[in-house]
C-alpha cells in the first residue's frame, strides 16, 4: 500500500480529532439544549398548575440560573484544561453534563415529591451549567490549536456546527416523540426520555473524547514546568484581551440565544403557531444554519474574522425588531421559516468565528481560561437571561420592548467590533509553534 504524503497524514489526523472532539461537543449541548426543547411538556410536571406563561417564565428562570454557574464552569475548567490538558477537561465535562441529565429524567413531579421537584430539577441545572461553562472555552481551545494555521476559521467553525446540532438532534428527537406519543404522554413520560438519551449518549463520548490525540500547543507548553499556567494572577495580564471577549460576546450571545431557544417558544406562545409546527419550522432552519457555519468560517480564513462580525453587528442591530414584529403576526410556516432563517443568517457573522477570535487572543499557557472565564460571564449575564427577559416583558404586556433590547445589546458589540483588530493578522496562536501544515 502507497504511503501518503506527510501533510496528508497530518491533515487526516486534523480531522480524527476534530470529529471526535465535535461528537463530544454535540453531545453537550444535545443535553442542554434538550432542557429547552422540552420545557414546554415538563414545565407542568414541575411547578405548580398556573397558566402557561407562568409555568414556562419559572421554568426559564432556572434555565438562566444554569447559566450563572457557566462562569465557575470557565474558571475551574479552564484552569483544568490549562494545566492538565484540553483531552482531561472536555472528558470531565461530558461526564457531568450526563449526570445532570439523568439527574431531570429520573426526579418525580411537583404532584409526588412537591418543592424538592424544582430543586432537584434546578441542582441539575447547576452541575450542567458548570458543566457547559468548561465545555465551550476547552473545546474552542482544543479545535483552534489542533486546526492547520491556514484553516482554523474553517475547522473551528464546526464548534457551533455541533453546537446547533445537538439542538438539532434535541428538536429531532421531540418531533419524533411527537409522531408516536400522544400529547398526555409527552407531558407525563415523553419528555424524560429525550434526558435518557442525553446520559447514555454521555457515556459513549467520555470513551471517543479519551482516544483524542493532546493538543500539541499544550503538550510544547507543559514542557516548560516552569511556568504559570492558567491562573487567575496570569489572565490578570490581559485585561484588554478579556474585555475585548466580552464585548464581542454580548451582542452574539443574546442573538443566538434569540434567534434559536427563545424563538421556539415565541411562535407557540405569541405567534399561535401549534407546538408540532413549530418543531418543524426550528428544525429546518437550523439545519440550514448547520451547514452555512463552515462555510462562512471557511471565508474567514480568506477575509479576515473582522468582516463577518461587523455583518453581524450591522444586521443584527438593524433587523431585530422589524423580523421579530414581523414574526408576532406570523402564522403560517413558511414566512415563519424565512424570518427565522434571515436572523440565522445574520447571527452566522458572529457564531462562524466567535471561537477562534477568542482563541487566538491569548497565549496557549492561558488560552482555555481567557476564553472560557469573561465569556462565560456575559453569557451568564446576557444570554443565560435572553428567554427570561423576554417572557417577563411579554406578562408585562410590552413584549415588543424586548426587540430593542435585543438590537441594543448587538449595537454595542458593533462598536467593539468597529475597533477591533483584524485577529487573524496577529494570532496568538502563531506563537505556539504551529506552521500552515502543522
Amino acid at each position: 500500500m502507497t504511503e501518503l504524503p506527510l501533510g496528508k497524514n497530518q491533515e487526516r489526523r486534523v480531522i480524527s480529532n476534530v470529529i471526535r472532539g465535535s461528537v463530544g461537543n454535540l453531545i453537550e449541548w444535545y443535553d442542554w439544549y434538550a432542557y429547552t426543547a422540552f420545557s414546554i411538556y415538563f414545565s407542568s410536571v414541575f411547578f405548580p398548575a398556573g397558566d402557561q406563561t407562568a409555568q414556562l417564565l419559572n421554568t426559564a428562570g432556572i434555565f438562566a440560573v444554569g447559566f450563572l454557574m457557566r462562569p465557575l464552569g470557565g474558571w475551574l475548567m479552564g484552569q483544568y484544561a490549562d494545566r492538565r490538558g484540553r483531552r482531561a477537561a472536555l472528558t470531565l465535562s461530558v461526564l457531568m453534563m450526563g449526570f445532570g441529565s439523568l439527574i431531570i429524567a429520573l426526579t418525580p413531579g411537583y404532584a409526588t415529591i412537591g418543592v424538592a421537584a424544582p430543586v432537584m430539577l434546578l441542582l441539575a441545572r447547576l452541575l450542567q451549567g458548570l458543566s457547559v461553562g468548561g465545555e465551550y472555552a476547552t473545546s474552542a481551545t482544543y479545535l483552534s490549536e489542533v486546526a492547520t494555521s491556514n484553516r482554523r476559521g474553517y475547522y473551528s467553525s464546526f464548534q457551533y456546527v455541533t453546537l446547533t446540532a445537538g439542538q438539532l438532534v434535541a428538536l429531532g428527537v421531540q418531533i419524533v416523540l411527537q409522531q408516536v406519543l400522544t400529547a398526555e404522554q409527552m407531558g407525563d413520560w415523553g419528555w424524560r426520555v429525550a434526558f435518557v438519551i442525553g446520559a447514555v449518549g454521555a457515556v459513549t463520548v467520555m470513551y471517543l473524547r479519551s482516544t483524542m490525540d493532546e493538543s500539541t500547543s499544550y503538550l510544547a507548553a507543559a514542557k516548560d514546568s516552569a511556568a504559570e499556567r492558567g491562573t487567575l494572577r496570569v489572565l490578570l495580564r490581559y485585561p484588554k484581551e478579556c474585555l475585548l471577549v466580552c464585548g464581542l460576546t454580548l451582542g452574539g450571545t443574546v442573538a443566538f440565544y434569540t434567534y434559536t431557544t427563545y424563538l421556539k417558544n415565541f411562535m407557540v406562545n405569541t405567534s399561535g403557531i401549534d407546538k408540532s409546527t413549530a418543531a418543524w419550522v426550528n428544525f429546518t432552519a437550523l439545519l440550514v444554519f448547520v451547514v452555512i457555519q463552515p462555510l462562512a468560517g471557511g471565508l474567514s480564513d480568506r477575509i479576515g474574522r473582522r468582516p463577518l462580525l461587523m455583518f453581524f453587528g450591522v444586521g443584527a442591530t438593524v433587523l431585530t425588531v422589524p423580523l421579530m414584529t414581523l414574526l408576532s403576526t406570523t402564522s403560517a410556516p413558511v414566512p415563519a421559516f424565512l424570518i427565522m432563517m434571515a436572523a440565522l443568517v445574520v447571527v452566522t457573522g458572529y457564531t462562524s468565528v466567535n471561537a477562534i477570535v477568542k482563541a487566538e487572543l491569548f497565549p496557549v499557557r492561558i488560552r482555555a481560561l481567557g476564553v472560557g472565564l469573561p465569556y462565560a460571564l456575559t453569557v451568564a449575564v446576557f444570554g443565560g437571561t435572553a428567554e427570561y427577559i423576554g417572557l417577563w416583558l411579554k406578562r408585562a404586556g410590552v413584549e415588543s420592548l424586548f426587540f430593542y433590547y435585543v438590537a441594543g445589546c448587538a449595537l454595542v458589540s458593533l462598536l467593539v467590533y468597529w475597533s477591533m483588530r483584524e485577529t487573524s493578522r496577529e494570532s496568538a496562536l502563531s506563537a505556539d509553534g504551529q506552521t500552515a501544515e502543522r
